[in-house]
Order: C-alpha cells, then sequence, then structure tokens
C-alpha cells in the first residue's frame, strides 16, 4: 500500500513514463507504478536495507547518495524525476535541485511541511516536534533542513524553476489524505510540488 503522499505523486505520472525515482526507499512507488502504469523506473537509495527490499521487490535500484551519485545519469532523459520525503536529508539542496531538474521534463518533490500547526506548539512549549510525519527525536533525525511550505516557495522561485504547481495535503494516522486549501500554511502537513527546469 503507497504513502498518502505517493498516491498523489502517482496520480501525476502519466502512462509508460521514464522514471527516476531519487531516495527510492523499499522501492514501492516505483513497483506501483511500473503494474500500474507500464512505466520504465529506476531508483536511487543510499540505504542498504532499503535496497535490499527494492531487490526483493525486482525494483531496478542504485545505491549511491543522490548529492553525489546523478551524473550516472547524465546521458538520460527521463519524463519524471521524483525526489519524495528526500530532500530535507541533503546537504547540498539547491545544487540537488538543480541536477534533478536536468534530468527530467518534470520534476516531483514533496517535503514535510515544518510550519504544520502541532509542530509549531511544540516550538511554542520549547520542545522539537515527535510525531508520526517526523518521528526521530532532534539528536537521531536523518533531516538536516526543516522548511516551511513558504520557505520552500521562496526557494524554488529564486531558483527560477517553471511551471510550479503546488498540492498541499494533510495525512492522517490511517494513510488518509486530503487536499488543503484554506491556511496550507498551518494546516498542510506534506506539501508536492511539481515544476521544470529553469529557462
Amino acid at each position: 500500500m503507497l504513502r498518502g503522499d505517493l498516491k498523489v505523486i502517482a496520480q501525476r505520472i502519466a502512462h509508460k513514463s521514464r522514471v527516476l525515482d531519487l531516495g527510492c526507499g523499499d522501492g514501492s512507488l516505483i513497483r506501483w507504478l511500473e503494474a500500474e502504469k507500464q512505466c520504465t523506473c529506476y531508483g536511487v537509495e543510499i540505504s542498504p536495507d532499503k535496497v535490499l527490499q527494492c531487490m526483493e521487490k525486482r525494483v531496478n535500484v542504485i545505491q549511491a547518495d543522490i548529492e553525489e551519485g546523478l551524473s550516472i545519469f547524465d546521458n538520460n532523459k527521463f519524463d519524471v524525476v521524483i525526489l519524495s520525503q528526500a530532500l530535507q536529508a541533503t546537504l547540498k539542496t539547491e545544487l540537488v535541485l538543480k541536477k534533478t531538474s536536468e534530468l527530467a521534463k518534470t520534476v516531483i518533490v514533496s517535503i514535510p511541511n515544518f510550519g504544520y500547526w502541532t509542530h509549531v506548539l511544540d516550538l511554542l512549549l520549547g520542545k522539537m516536534p515527535v510525531n508520526n510525519r517526523l518521528p526521530d527525536q532532534w539528536y537521531e533525525t536523518p533531516n538536516l533542513h526543516f522548511a516551511t511550505i513558504k520557505d520552500f516557495e521562496s526557494l524554488l522561485k529564486n531558483l527560477n524553476f517553471c511551471n510550479v504547481k503546488a498540492f498541499y495535503l494533510q495525512e492522517s494516522r490511517a494513510n488518509s489524505i486530503r487536499k488543503i486549501v484554506f491556511l496550507p500554511t498551518l494546516r498542510c502537513t506534506t506539501a508536492i510540488y511539481q515544476f521544470s527546469k529553469a529557462n
């Protein structure tokens, strides 16, 4: 079963697309796209355990750091590159976004919204948020950057990406999602952005 944001991402991908999933985790999205939309997919994942899970699903995966290993795809052109819940764990975020946009016609990125109201409340109470969306303690988290949706949208604007579309989601514990229109800055848990290379 696909995670909530992955369901929305899957809906944005056309049949028979060539897809590169960076930080592909256990390969669930790739497997779904291959089975349901006849896509040709490749994944990149740094975790040895998750690479093994991908291999068990018979997913095409390369073990690499997305900050250092994208040059192997320089001669390939994809229809879509996906960065789902992986960008916040990168050190050179701007460079990763620029490089990613050169590999495909369309980039889809999902990020957790650090401005979600319960996160803000936790900070007001003097502690870092820990919940089902941000499950790790501050000293164990793989996330290097915490951004609100406004922060991320400013970055996309500064980098001059084109055709930016945003989808604001609120996920529940039951893995259901709903789209948020009113006050997304405080009410969305996860944001998905679709964009293309800067002119």
